[in-house]
């Protein structure tokens, strides 16, 4: 019989109380046989789940409850803190982790045990061992202020969530954060429509020196002033009379100018710089970096955490840290390395209660480490690595020299730009000047453009002759403002103080759960829906759904954690305007769509008015059910795209990009002969076609229907055939073990028989399934294994 895993005990001990179990396990390491360490994997208490939770009658007083599936945690919980000598609570340095520690010091206070709150940034045996000789009270200020935010969105979810009902179709949910976001998105995209290309030209010419050497220029002043050609007439009448003319250098212009060193992670820079640099959603990189945090296994050495912690909106880094730091430039790169020390700047609404995010010991360089992670692990520890320690450094020196090129009768001026490092800074860790560019510019309105740099040649002197030797017209249009990606998304939260570092990530997901926004090639687009509600939700309660009231509203919650506001006058100041606004917009909704709405002509009275259903929408008239016409609503509705992949199932067909009630999914051309589907994930990437599940003799523990087993991720687990009528689930672990083996070797053949599927492009390659869909089809149209989608349109059209 194999042993069993003795019960966790804290008798004559300290109990010390985290979230997770990868925590609890890097701290354990560090403190002796005086202290059981225990994880509370999360909250243990919430609101309730099916109703608001807040009595409104009794100063909005929140009712928690314990979390469905808690019950045994909680338990044991209360067990350790009778045995313990005094319990610990070590949850996150946040008003998250503060509002945890709460829940769990009412949970354990009948033991009459002392129960104390630290507090470190970073796992690490020096900050433990500080932190656990500072305890101090559970801070009642941060708890209230947690409390608030929690309030404040479940009053609009509940309050505001039927409204939608109502008025489009039941399902649908508004955020108070999310709501905005959504806001934005779609202000965005309507700029965007609306927006009228305007063409104009740029002219470039290619001098040749005396030694030969060539360097390109732009045409900057004709007559005196900036060029304006808005065709290509003008752009040849100039180009006539700029040839046959004698060119010589005019002005040369150098200057030194420095580029500062950028400042080290917050949360929201993170996000943005993992999402351009590695493709990382938001999620996945809080996800990535909370393990890090947390701690890995470093072999001997056991886990360790590697960096402070993930949620800060602050820049600042200790002295110690700095020390570290400055020691380490001035042995690898020399002191005249070194930078000012630590960067203080921080958002309007920082905190500045951690660190930024920097790695736990410098001199744990990430190719030191690599045999240790993962490869998502492994990028973001450099990535976060390499911008700390390019925060500590000096800035870099750079000779810009500007050359101008004139005509001898001094009516066109020809300009040309270089750039020559002289002393390299910080550039000798991190040089992504894109994203360097990207953080400087403020508007998240325009693409990041690079200034045109070019070499210049090395012999250059006033008045010299230059011949021209090409002179080159381009025709260009102005462009809109640019979509939002997830980090551009972030950077306008953030710039505007709306959210705070624990809310980012789950900001976007939100509204792709909701099918109110798409990722497409790596841009955020609004759908129908999104458009919608948002119009719907804007038109009804503007003083709730703009960006200056939510700016306002974290003001607040950060005044509540500070104690200059109280909790109920918060929610109060917010919950009796909004009541008053649905009061009356229940009975008179505005409704946009259907300003416009024309006479029904059946009935002659009603109005052909907007109606949604969860598959789309239609027009119907406002007279139902006494009359019953309807109307479809003609809508540029994709057609299929070809992916170049082919059918996994027949062979024969290609599997085409198809919109559905659900959103994108992959089907065969060959429909309905053959059925095929693939499904899209949120990131829409493909996801691997899964065998079948196995259907089993065990019961269901909430309906007594048979058992399916699948094989995840995690390994083998079971969920009631009956999904989702039932949503009744199994632990693997709780069935008996000769149980176990029986199904073991069932799925194994069972896996055997239904080997996974590869997925192919039609050229016989396999199909890269971490790309997004259209980044597929865009390599297929290079590669030529499909016409490019204004081919099969003009394909269409001929």
């Amino acid at each position: 019989m194999p042993s069993k895993i003795a019960a966790p005990s804290a008798r004559n001990r300290t109990l010390v109380v985290v979230e997770s179990p990868s925590k609890a396990k890097t701290i354990n390491k560090y403190l002796g046989d005086d202290y059981t360490v225990y994880a509370s994997i999360g909250h243990i208490k919430d609101l309730p789940k099916k109703e608001i939770g807040i009595d409104f009658d009794n100063h909005y007083e929140p009712r928690y409850e314990v979390i469905a599936g808690k019950e045994k945690v909680v338990r044991q919980l209360k067990k350790l803190a009778g045995e313990a000598d005094s319990v610990l609570i070590a949850t996150d340095p946040d008003r998250e982790g503060e509002a945890i520690a709460w829940h769990i010091s009412n949970e354990i206070e009948f033991a009459r045990k002392p129960v104390y709150r630290v507090l470190f940034n970073e796992i690490t045996k020096k900050a433990i061992v500080e932190a656990i000789g500072q305890p101090r009270q559970i801070d009642y200020r941060l708890v209230r202020s947690q409390q608030t935010r929690q309030g404040l969105d479940k009053i609009v979810g509940y309050r505001i969530s039927p409204f939608l009902w109502n008025v489009v179709y039941r399902g649908l949910s508004a955020g108070r954060v999310q709501s905005v976001a959504l806001r934005l998105i779609c202000e965005r995209e309507a700029e965007i429509d609306a927006f009228t290309p305007q063409e104009y030209w740029t002219i470039s010419g290619d001098f040749v020196t005396p030694e030969k050497e060539s360097f390109r220029t732009r045409l900057v002043k004709v007559r005196g002033d900036k060029p304006e050609i808005t065709n290509g007439q003008q752009a040849e009448e100039i180009a006539a009379a700029i040839q046959g003319r004698l060119f010589a250098v005019s002005d040369i212009v150098p200057k030194v100018i420095q580029r500062r060193q950028p400042l080290p992670f917050t949360t929201s820079l993170l996000q943005q710089a993992a999402s351009n640099q590695l493709g990382f959603g938001s999620q996945k990189t809080m996800r990535v970096a909370q393990q890090l945090y947390e701690g890995i296994e470093l072999g001997p050495e056991g886990a360790t955490g590697l960096i402070t912690y993930m949620r800060t909106d602050s820049t600042r880094i200790s002295g110690e840290a700095v020390g570290q730091a400055q020691e380490y430039i001035t042995r690898q790169f020399g002191k005249e390395y070194i930078g000012p020390g630590s960067p203080t700047k921080s958002g309007k609404n920082s905190q500045d209660a951690h660190e930024a995010i920097r790695p736990t010991t410098v001199s744990r360089t990430p190719e030191s480490l690599r045999k240790h992670l993962s490869a998502d692990q492994f990028k973001l520890y450099e990535l976060i690595w390499k911008r700390f320690l390019a925060s500590m450094m000096a800035p870099a020196k750079i000779e810009q020299t500007r050359v101008d090129v004139e005509d001898h009768e001094k009516e066109f001026v020809f300009r040309a730009t270089g750039n020559r490092t002289i002393f390299p800074g910080f550039f000798r860790v991190y040089d992504d000047q894109q994203e360097l560019d990207y953080e400087a510019q403020k508007s998240t309105r325009d693409e990041v453009e690079k200034e045109q740099i070019v070499k210049l040649p090395e012999h250059l002197s006033l008045k010299d002759a230059l011949r021209l030797s090409e002179l080159d017209r381009r025709q260009s249009f102005t462009r809109p403002p640019a979509r939002y990606t997830e980090a551009s998304l972030v950077k306008e939260l953030d710039n505007y103080g709306i959210g705070r570092p624990s809310t980012y990530a789950s900001i976007f997901s939100t509204l792709q759960e909701r099918r109110y926004v798409e990722l497409q090639k790596k841009k955020i687009i609004p759908t129908e829906l999104g458009k919608d509600v948002s119009t719907i939700l804007v038109a009804n309660f503007p003083e709730l759904f703009n960006v200056k009231f939510t700016a306002e509203m974290e003001d607040e919650l950060d005044k509540v954690a500070s104690g200059d506001d109280e909790y109920e006058k918060v929610l109060d100041s917010f919950y009796r305007p909004l009541e008053s606004a649905l009061s009356h917009r229940k009975a008179d909704p505005v409704i946009p769509q259907n300003r416009e709405a024309e006479v029904c002509e059946k009935c002659g009275k009603g109005r052909m008015i907007v109606k949604w259903t969860t598959s789309g929408k239609f027009l119907g008239c406002s007279c139902y059910p006494q009359c019953k016409n309807i109307k479809s609503i003609a809508t540029t509705k994709a057609k299929p795209k070809d992916t170049g992949i082919a059918c996994p199932t027949c062979g024969e067909g290609h599997m085409l990009l198809r919109n559905g009630r659900l959103g994108p999914f992959l089907a065969c051309s060959n429909y309905p002969k053959c059925n095929t589907l693939l499904n899209l994930s949120k990131q829409r990437h493909i996801e691997p076609k899964k065998a079948p599940p196995v259907k089993t003799d065990l019961g269901c523990p909430k309906c007594g229907s048979l058992m399916y087993l699948r094989s995840g991720k995690r390994g083998p687990w079971l969920g009631c055939s009956t999904f989702p009528k039932c949503r009744g689930r199994l632990s693997w672990n709780s069935v008996e073990k000769e149980v176990r083996e029986h199904w073991e070797s069932v799925m194994k053949d069972h896996l055997k028989a239904h080997p996974e599927v590869v997925i192919r492009m039609v050229d016989g390659s396999a199909a890269p399934m971490t790309l997004p869909i259209e980044d597929i089809i865009s390599r297929a149209e290079e590669a030529g294994l499909i016409s490019s989608q204004s081919e099969q349109e003009n394909e269409v059209t001929a």
